[in-house]
């Protein structure tokens, strides 16, 4: 029987099971003085949390993936380590206002939510099931669509507790990289055009994720900086590894830190189905990342000792299974004291 991550190993039936009710595995105290140990103004959490892999670790038994993606969110919640949860179904397809509010029913007034744009404003083609570009997509970085279809949703759905919006940009056709300027001046006007979170979601940010290093230009940081967006440190094999980011960070600052610890660069910049493969069911760490962790920690500790808010997800392709990433990360922040 495998060991919960809150200590005991988790009750329950081989069988997975069906309900409107998620039992939350037994806690471990040391877990929750860890999280009390961190700065408020740092929130972790994992990418989505439909995973019937994390029983004994999350869950106090075996459910349906889609058990949990209805009903597994208020027990996720009651872990003490995560204050945080990325959405990203949203990204297929996007979600309306009366979805986001009832997400935000089921967590505490603490919690916050990382919330992806959908694909149909971030990616520069429209594509099949398999992800192969059929056409240009003549929304890509539409200013009104994202707003309409995305940002109002988002804020009046999910409102205080409202983290951050993430526009992931997804790759770009290669022969795009010549035309970089306009595209930036194009995602600036979107930027430009969204509403003011901060009447509603205090801590509510706006920030952009790129999986083209083309993007990261004098002239990006400067259009961020325009309208008091961020960029989300993506962790992915497409892009630098971290330390060559953070130069960005540096430049943007002061400001919060956004962060999607999405791929282990193992498996090269196409290797999410490949991560996926090798580590379903996505219960144990497979494959540590030390470097990454000991630099992500340094500047998580960094951004909250400067007073600003900290918003990390981290997926389950980045080490095997990401609710263990998050409490070895937390563990790295605690020893910087």
């Amino acid at each position: 029987m495998q060991k919960s991550l809150f200590g005991e190993a988790g009750a329950g039936h081989s069988s997975s099971k069906s309900s409107k009710h998620v039992g939350v595995a037994s806690a471990d105290p040391t877990l929750s003085e860890l999280a009390q140990s961190l700065s408020p103004n740092i929130r972790l959490g994992t990418s989505s949390w439909s995973f019937p892999g994390w029983k004994g670790l999350v869950w106090d038994d075996e459910y349906t993936e889609t058990t949990l993606s209805r009903y597994g969110l208020k027990a996720y919640s009651q872990n003490p380590l995560f204050r945080a949860v990325s959405i990203d179904r949203g990204f297929y397809r996007a979600l309306n206002m009366a979805q986001y509010a009832e997400y935000a029913s089921q967590v505490s007034d603490d919690f916050r939510f990382v919330v992806k744009a959908p694909s149909a404003v971030t990616d520069a083609l429209v594509r099949d099931e398999s992800g192969r570009g059929m056409c240009v997509n003549p929304d890509f970085l539409n200013a009104q669509e994202a707003v309409q279809t995305f940002a109002i949703p988002a804020l009046e759905g999910l409102r205080h507790k409202l983290g951050a919006l993430v526009f992931q940009i997804s790759p770009l056709p290669e022969k795009w990289f010549a035309h970089m300027p306009k595209l930036i001046d194009r995602l600036h006007q979107l930027l430009r055009s969204l509403p003011d979170l901060k009447s509603i979601a205090p801590d509510g940010v706006v920030a952009v994720e790129v999986r083209d290093p083309q993007w990261l230009t004098k002239d990006f940081v400067e259009a961020l900086r325009d309208v008091r967006a961020t960029y989300c440190l993506g962790l992915h094999a497409k892009m630098p590894r971290i330390a060559d980011q953070l130069p960005i960070l540096r430049a943007l600052w002061p400001g919060p830190l956004v962060c999607r610890w999405n791929l282990n660069p193992l498996h090269g910049a196409y290797g999410y189905e490949n991560a996926r493969d090798l580590y379903s069911p996505f219960d144990k760490m497979m494959d540590p990342d030390l470097q990454t962790r000991a630099t992500l920690a340094r500047v998580i500790k960094g951004t909250a000792s400067g007073g600003q808010n900290v918003f990390v997800t981290v997926s389950n392709k980045a080490e095997g299974c990401a609710p263990l990433s998050v409490v070895e990360l937390a563990r790295s922040i605690k020893r910087l004291e």
